[in-house]
């Protein structure tokens, strides 16, 4: 959750099968002839994927700028890919052009590079690190906060992040590559959603399949259309400033509408409603209850007690700083607990699966009927896996020299970040990559950014007053993108090797993915900056963690000073909370944990509002509705529905970008008000 919302719930609609039809397509699956890894990366998979990697990156950023939650994409990725060259192959057998077959292997490539390119506008930090850099965040804080310096300031350039980008985001990609086999085949790692994607994958290349996933795409696309159409109706009546339009509806009434609880109307976040686990969705309505219900206006009384009461809506000695901390607060508990959880859970797996293999005696099986075919699969999935290697010495050195490029030119782009933290950085980032992939197999939960918050604290103290905020900010840049790439890799090793892929093509396609990534990821960043008002805590691209990140990184060297009263200690008990709840959600019985809430999804709308947890809401809603009407349909169609409505919110961005960097302003300024009294 939080920024890295890992959500297992969306692969589970795609993946029914039908019993009936499994035999002929195990057997279709046994004799099927598996193309070389070089056969496997197309011309028209790399354009289908350089495609769907800007449309990803541009609602990966629409989603990080405006709430920081970031719902799993991949099987949209999957279907998406699979719709494109399906649609590619037969226009063109149709005026009689002989085109190759399109392959399990080519879709999971172009899945595979499309997750590597939009992924980076995750964890490269455009979001949250990048940005809180920038003046405006420095302004936002206060020149006159201790700690936030007017020195520690760099403002976002096309140049540098895409430099950046490239001198950081390939050695996550080299740091594992060693242990693909021991982490697939020797532990038997889960990785859920990389299972669910290669079944899903799977499914589309059989005749069953095929006809199921023709039908999510025809959903996908009318869904698509109404989100795209309704984004542009919206426009014409958005107006000029922030008070205008349907993002500005007071559904609920202008008092609750003062206090941010609304319906905004925008596909996304009821997108990400359907998509999002119902627990996700209901934890986020709790959080702004708790906050924006009751917290907000309990502290708001106050005013001219606990802090002065002329301060501006975004003063850090006021309501803001409040918000801010309590929300850093719910984030940290949430997200240490979470690590300390997954260490050992790790350890525990680790040390029951090495006893196993010396205690256990060798004995000779014998298969018979289906166990028989359920062996040659596993047989036939290991081959294949394991004929294409990645020499050792390659990803050593590629991470070595990769790591001395990055060394030497990381000090040029933040001076204050110098060359033996980097190196520090990068002979711990294997260790704590292993640890993010080998939990990732196990939960489905990455917890790449609380890695990059603990590198931020430790780095921002070392550092000191001289430079540490920078340094601080950027070294959470550099290792989120090392630890998530590496998580993503292993991922889609999983994937690949479910989908009869080689390993040596699924590494080739995250390279290019990722290079994709490296430039598209900031240009399509860099349209949002110039066109928008990125930033503006009134505006809709709000970038939440962005003064999240900046104000962890002056804890970091200043530790708590000048905050309103009774912060601190409201902070110490909901970091405890979030402890406290999360032990009793894993100590309760599943039947009830299931209803407990998630304090990271909880902690998002404290500092945001409680406008997009009721869309998510009402996503949630529409979904549970569906599933009561008829569970089957729900299965088969809400993530393509999902998807329909995220994608065609996301495509609205370009024109509407556009017309903004033109001057373009909507016609209308639809605004709500109290009427005149008589």
């Amino acid at each position: 959750m939080g920024t890295e919302t890992s959500s297992r719930d969306i692969t589970e609609p795609f993946i029914q099968q039908d019993p009936q039809n499994n035999n002929n397509e195990k057997n279709e699956f046994l004799t099927e002839p598996v193309p070389e890894w070089k056969e496997q990366i197309t011309i028209r998979g790399l354009v289908v994927s350089a495609a769907l990697g800007c449309l990803f990156c541009i609602i990966t950023h629409k989603l990080n700028l405006t709430v920081g939650v970031i719902p799993s994409l991949n099987v949209a990725a999957g279907l998406l890919g699979f719709f494109f060259v399906k649609t590619w192959t037969g226009l063109l057998t149709k005026i009689g052009i002989f085109t190759k077959p399109f392959t399990r292997q080519e879709n999971t490539v172009i899945q595979t590079c499309v997750v590597a390119c939009y992924g980076l506008a995750f964890s490269g930090g455009f979001g949250s690190s990048l940005i809180a850099m920038d003046q405006r965040t420095y302004e936002l804080i206060g020149p006159d906060y201790p700690g936030n310096r007017a020195e520690d300031v760099k403002n976002p350039g096309l140049g540098w992040m895409i430099g950046f980008m490239f001198v950081v985001s390939f050695l996550g990609l080299f740091s594992l590559v060693p242990l693909r086999k021991v982490m697939v085949l020797d532990y038997k790692l889960t990785y859920p959603s990389g299972t669910a994607t290669a079944m899903l994958i799977n499914s589309f290349h059989t005749k069953t399949g095929a006809e199921l996933a023709g039908n999510q795409v025809k959903q996908l696309g009318k869904y698509l259309s109404i989100s795209f159409f309704w984004s542009c109706f919206k426009w014409f009546f958005s107006g000029v400033g922030d008070s205008c339009g349907f993002d500005n509806f007071p559904s609920f009434g202008l008092t609750l509408f003062k206090n941010t609880f609304y319906f905004d109307f925008s596909p996304t976040y009821v997108g990400c409603g359907l998509i999002c686990p119902h627990i996700v969705n209901c934890s986020a309505l709790l959080g702004a209850i708790v906050s924006w219900g009751f917290l907000w206006p309990f502290v708001s009384k106050h005013a001219g007690d606990w802090y002065p009461a002329d301060l501006g809506s975004d003063d850090f000695k006021g309501l803001y700083g409040y918000k801010v901390f309590i929300s850093i607060a719910l984030i940290l508990g949430d997200g240490i607990y979470n690590l300390i959880k997954i260490i050992l859970i790790t350890v525990r797996e680790m040390w029951k699966t090495r006893s196993k293999q010396n205690s256990l005696p060798v004995v000779t099986e014998v298969h018979d009927g289906d166990s028989s075919e359920l062996h040659l699969e596993e047989k036939k999935r290991n081959e294949i896996f394991l004929k294409d290697g990645i020499p050792t010495w390659f990803a050593a050195s590629g991470y070595v020299g990769l790591a001395a490029i990055s060394i030497t030119t990381i000090p040029i782009i933040f001076p204050p970040l110098k060359w033996y933290l980097v190196l520090c950085s990068y002979i711990l980032a294997p260790a704590l990559a292993f640890c993010n992939s080998y939990g990732t197999g196990l939960t489905d939960w990455s917890l790449a950014s609380t890695y990059g918050k603990i590198g931020l604290f430790i780095i921002a103290a070392a550092v000191g007053t001289n430079g540490g905020v920078i340094a601080g900010i950027a070294s959470c840049a550099v290792m989120m993108s090392i630890v998530a790439t590496a998580a993503d890799l292993m991922q889609d090793f999983k994937t690949g090797y479910l989908t009869l892929s080689s390993a040596k093509s699924m590494f080739v396609s995250q390279l290019i993915g990722t290079a994709m990534g490296c430039i598209i990821a900031p240009l399509t960043f860099w349209m949002f900056w110039t066109a928008f008002d990125v930033g503006s805590p009134d505006g809709p691209y709000k970038a939440p963690y962005a003064v999240i990140m900046r104000e962890m990184a002056i804890l970091g060297v200043e530790g708590f000073s000048e905050l309103p009263k009774y912060c601190i200690e409201m902070c110490y008990g909901f970091f405890a909370a979030a402890l406290a709840v999360n032990l009793i959600r894993d100590v309760t019985p599943k039947k009830y944990s299931q209803y407990i809430p998630i304090p990271m999804a909880m902690a998002v709308p404290f500092y945001i509002g409680a406008y997009f947890a009721v869309d998510m809401f009402i996503g949630t809603v529409i979904l549970f509705v569906w599933e009561q009407l008829n569970r089957k349909a729900s299965e088969d169609y809400a993530g393509a529905v999902a998807s329909g409505l995220i994608c065609g919110d996301g495509i609205w961005t370009i024109p509407s970008a556009i017309l903004s960097i033109l001057r373009v302003n909507p016609p209308i300024c639809m605004y709500f008000g109290p009427s005149a009294s008589s």
